[in-house]
């Protein structure tokens, strides 16, 4: 059995070929397609976040009115750039989505990615420390986040306080328990998976990483997820960890999958460049009949390795259609897998 979700970028266009013109339109319909996998029967709806640019951004209200309107599906984001994040604000943030959700949220947080501007978390108020990178911040920020997600007091109280205090040193308040142990890093190299691990975070696994080896993607993928589970062992964590992986992935079973997919192009591995010192290598899409489809997938090893699958979805060709593709793969090729 795997859990299988989808992940959305949330981008939007006002070109005349999207279905999604507007930041209302991806905020919408980003709602009304989870709702739409839940009744599919689907275990995951994540969405990106990115900073200026025509996709989704903040992510706490998209949450919070995702788990007001389903019921069993878990939520989450892939990833929070915690470059851009006030861990305090984000922990009380965090916290009431959560509660609204009823304890489904599953944040995957990271430092960030390639972005549309040039240092943009300066932008936000922040810079790193003398001797450090913005890595490191993004790293720091995520550290006190999941101090302060652990519901410790900290806070001196007001000896004269408006509202009557709890006794001893205050917590921020909404505080969800075990928010803290559903909260996933993006890792994109081996040796922040392996950080990762040692602070008991879950792993997200994304559709590119570091090029560390030469070897094909899903290999050196399936390597940094054993490097992870080796880390998370002899950390001696109580419990198993979660580990997802996202892929671009189509079943061609009509018409509109064959004219939108259908042409290939995407089959093999891409290089790249994330940043001037950082090769990266982009894993392959898969587009093809249902039955070469689950021979294709069988071959990739961190699927295998992975209890949780993501598909990248099309946002802009509509909810009707996104759905089908989610459809399709749960009807057409889960099953076959195993993952069913």
């Amino acid at each position: 059995m795997k859990k299988i979700g989808f992940l959305s970028f949330g981008h939007w266009t006002p070109s005349p070929q999207s279905q999604t013109r507007s930041a209302a339109d991806a905020l919408l319909q980003s709602i009304d397609l989870a709702v739409a996998a839940e009744e599919l029967g689907a275990d995951g709806a994540y969405f990106r976040v990115h900073h200026f640019a025509r996709q989704l951004a903040s992510p706490f209200p998209l949450l919070a009115a995702v788990g007001a309107k389903t019921s069993r599906i878990e939520i989450g984001t892939a990833v929070i750039d915690m470059r851009y994040e006030n861990p305090l604000y984000m922990a009380e943030d965090a916290g009431a989505a959560d509660l609204i959700a009823d304890g489904r949220l599953q944040l995957g947080i990271s430092r960030g990615s390639p972005e549309q501007v040039i240092d943009g978390w300066r932008y936000f108020g922040y810079q790193p420390a003398e001797g450090q990178t913005d890595a490191d911040m993004g790293r720091r920020h995520a550290e006190v986040f999941l101090d302060l997600l652990r519901g410790h007091g900290f806070a001196q109280p007001n000896p004269r306080p408006m509202f009557p205090n709890p006794p001893g040193l205050l917590r921020l308040e909404p505080y969800s328990e075990g928010l803290r142990e559903r909260i996933w890093w993006g890792a994109s190299s081996n040796a922040t998976a392996v950080w990762a691990a040692k602070l008991g975070m879950n792993l997200q696994s994304s559709t590119l990483k570091n090029d560390e080896t030469g070897e094909p993607f899903h290999v050196q993928q399936a390597a940094q997820i054993r490097a992870y589970r080796a880390a998370w062992k002899e950390a001696g964590h109580a419990r198993e960890p979660r580990i997802s992986v996202s892929r671009s992935i189509f079943a061609l079973v009509d018409d509109r999958d064959r004219a939108y997919f259908g042409s290939g192009g995407e089959e093999e591995d891409q290089i790249g460049f994330i940043d001037p010192q950082t090769r990266a290598i982009f894993g392959r899409s898969y587009a093809a009949e249902p039955d070469a489809l689950v021979e294709q997938l069988r071959q990739d090893e961190a699927i295998a390795e992975a209890d949780t699958l993501l598909l990248t979805i099309p946002n802009q060709l509509g909810v009707a259609y996104t759905t089908h593709v989610i459809e399709a793969i749960l009807t057409h090729v889960a099953p076959s897998l195993g993952w069913r």
